[in-house]
């Protein structure tokens, strides 16, 4: 059995400045076979006393990569597959911000699009920061989200297949013995925690004094992959009717199964929060397919030949 084994660590990082009490969302779109994706969302409270959100990303991103998905959730379907809620939206009540009704609450949702932010690059990453100083006459309320997507190049990286040359004579032998490929991945993702991030962030006195009080992790991939579920607080199959267009490219959504985790500050006084989750599967290499049709054609292509050379010497 041939094997495979990546492993990846991302170290994130969010605070702002201001008085605010945050909850920090991830939403992975794992794709084995492709690109995938991260949805960024963040809820702040206290929002009007907030001048900026700032947020640490684990990999280099440009701006142009950034897409707001603020704008699908004036489908009520979209606002339901993400808050498992039905809500009652003002949708662009002026040029920042839509409102949303949902829970017995009113919140604002800000148009990334339309907002002033900047990328900036880091030695191991990407500071994004977000200006809320200028939204204030456009919020109405207290509490507010920003959410965008990113393509996640970490996990593109954790599952890029690796070419080992000097181990090339083993796995010609494994590709010949078994056509089962063991495929096994696994990520740690850190929120806040300094250990991981670069100076640059861990020399800004604001971050060690923010008050992240949860986070959520929530990964979604196909249903024929392995997902380590023991801390998991919810699993169900994605209800890909809901989500419509809103999918990621190369995640259609079929048979793909969604994992969540969270923790908050009741259980981390600091704030600091730690998500594992591992990955894996059993398949048919296609490499061994392909090798086993070589061989074959190359061992027809021989006897023919053999047959040939035989055929006269045996009066035939």
């Amino acid at each position: 059995m041939s094997k495979r084994k990546s492993f990846a660590d991302d170290g994130w990082a969010i605070w702002v400045t201001g008085d605010d009490i945050s909850t920090f969302y991830l939403n992975e779109w794992v794709n084995p076979q492709g690109k995938s994706y991260v949805d960024v969302a963040v809820r702040i409270r206290g929002v009007k006393s907030t001048h900026s959100l700032n947020i640490y990303i684990p990999f280099s991103v440009e701006k142009r990569e950034i897409r707001d998905l603020s704008h699908y959730l004036k489908s009520e379907n979209i606002f339901r597959a993400l808050f498992s809620t039905r809500c009652i939206l003002d949708y662009m009540k002026n040029r920042h911000t839509s409102e949303m009704a949902y829970h017995g609450k009113t919140v604002d949702l800000v148009h990334l699009s339309t907002t002033d932010y900047t990328v900036k690059p880091l030695s191991n990453g990407t500071l994004m920061t977000i200006s809320i100083d200028g939204l204030a006459e456009y919020l109405d309320n207290d509490e507010a989200y920003f959410i965008f997507r990113l393509p996640h190049k970490n996990l593109d990286e954790l599952f890029r297949p690796q070419i080992d040359v000097q181990n090339a004579v083993t796995r010609l032998r494994d590709l010949l013995t078994s056509p089962v490929v063991s495929e096994k991945y696994a990520c740690s993702v850190r929120v806040n925690e300094a250990r991981l991030l670069p100076d640059e962030i861990n020399r800004i006195g604001v971050f060690h004094r923010q008050k992240l009080n949860k986070a959520v992790i929530t990964l979604s991939l196909q249903e024929d992959y392995q997902v380590n579920d023991s801390n998991c607080y919810r699993i169900h199959r994605l209800e890909k009717d809901l989500y419509g267009n809103y999918l990621p490219e190369g995640c259609g959504g079929d048979e793909m199964i969604t994992y969540e985790w969270n923790e908050s500050r009741e259980r981390n006084l600091y704030g600091h929060f730690n998500f594992y989750f591992g990955i894996s599967r059993d398949a048919i290499s296609k490499s061994s397919m392909l090798l086993y049709m070589i061989l074959l054609f190359v061992v027809s292509l021989m006897g023919n030949v053999l047959w040939a050379v035989l055929a006269p010497l045996l009066g035939m």
